[in-house]
């Protein structure tokens, strides 16, 4: 299929499709017109990068989970180095609303302050 149709099966863009290809993520043949060309399993592969990119993994992290792209990424059981960044972006995570939360409480006592 062409960019454009798997594009349209997953709901990514074909820029975001391009960038996927040159992390080495997905991969494609190019027809006699130079188009791109992706076999079926790429539309379970971008479906799989968008599933770790949605739950906060960042791009170069995916790449990490290469091997189990093909299948159900959510079912299959974690690598070790798969753990080892799950845990690291749940701190960074973490550490991201403990300073949007204490941004909010400096605010909303700035806010009240006004009010009295």
């Amino acid at each position: 299929m062409r960019i454009g149709e798997l594009a349209r099966r997953t709901g990514v863009s074909a820029r975001a499709l391009r960038h996927y290809e040159q992390a080495g993520l997905i991969t494609s043949a190019r027809a006699a017109n130079g188009y791109r060309v992706y076999e079926e399993i790429a539309v379970a592969r971008v479906s799989n990068i968008r599933y770790l990119l949605d739950a906060g993994f960042t791009l170069d992290d995916v790449a990490a989970f290469r091997t189990c792209l093909d299948g159900d990424v959510s079912a299959a059981p974690p690598s070790a180095r798969a753990l080892e960044i799950a845990r690291e972006r749940l701190a960074v995570i973490d550490a991201r609303i403990a300073a949007q939360t204490a941004a909010r409480d400096r605010l909303a006592k700035a806010l009240a302050a006004q009010s009295s």
